[in-house]
């Protein structure tokens, strides 16, 4: 994949801009790629140009990515104001459930449905799903939908008023957990240490509620980027985003580690085998 500037916006050229309607209710995604299908779920504040990065090495592992624009500009770098104005639009958004614990946000109905989609679509034993940061629990909703079989919550942040709160309805956290013992299937989920957005306690509580099925990685503050864009230097000031903002893509960083080992995830649950 070549080198592409993170500093400038992105035009996301390569991928396909679909309008696609489900539920009633129609929504950009971005499309590129040949295989099984996984859904790159953005974080704050908006499809920047290191969660399209992000979509391209899924892509470049033999996926066919489904990156649906669910706040901000789609490809920006957006200014520490632009940003905390998606922010404040999201908390407030109908769609999302940004302080309360034990509710799932009304948007993972139609990322449920776009996850069945996408599997009529490309084929292959099922999809896979990562969400990050106010996205970050969508992938484990999302189990709720037959068709995913790899699900990914990396620096899961809802709710905002909770930190050991968990983004998602009890009665459907028990069906998740009862379809990953039935099926044997597990959770990966990514989190640094010093993160004061999704801290120990969400892990814990994670942990309780999946037990083994749940397989956290905490990694050490000290293997995050530094240079991050302007909505991160102002507003995020701890480390947080795994495998964008903060990933630092180097041979040898536990970020980019962290990237391969979710890579591999997927294509140890969705490529076909003989």
């Amino acid at each position: 994949m070549p080198q592409r500037s993170m500093q400038e916006d992105d035009a996301l050229e390569d991928f396909t801009p679909r309008q696609i309607t489900l539920d009633g209710v129609t929504k950009t995604v971005h499309v590129t790629g040949a295989g099984p299908a996984v859904l790159v779920m953005t974080e704050m504040p908006g499809i920047s140009p290191q969660v399209a990065r992000f979509g391209r090495w899924v892509r470049d592992a033999g996926f066919t990515v489904y990156m649906p624009s669910l706040f901000g500009r789609d490809g920006a770098v957006a200014s520490a104001e632009e940003g905390a104005a998606v922010f404040k639009r999201a908390c407030v958004s109908a769609e999302f459930r940004a302080l309360a614990a034990n509710q799932s946000s009304p948007v993972t109905q139609w990322l449920r449905a776009l996850a069945r989609l996408a599997h009529q679509e490309c084929g292959g034993p099922g999809v896979g799903a990562i969400g990050m940061c106010f996205t970050g629990n969508f992938a484990l909703s999302m189990m709720l939908e037959p068709a995913v079989l790899a699900p990914v919550l990396s620096q899961p942040t809802l709710p905002l008023s909770d930190p050991a709160g968990l983004e998602i309805a009890p009665e459907e956290l028990a069906a998740v957990h009862q379809r990953l013992e039935r099926e044997d299937l597990t959770v990966l989920a990514y989190r640094f240490e010093g993160d004061r957005f999704c801290r120990a306690q969400r892990f814990a509580a994670y942990a309780e509620a999946l037990g083994e099925r749940f397989v956290g990685r905490v990694l050490p503050d000290s293997a995050a980027n530094r240079e991050v864009p302007p909505f991160f230097a102002q507003h995020v000031t701890s480390p947080h985003s795994v495998v964008t903002a903060h990933l630092i893509d180097e041979a040898g960083q536990p970020t980019l580690a962290a990237r391969d080992e979710i890579l591999a995830f997927f294509s140890r649950r969705l490529m076909p085998r003989d």
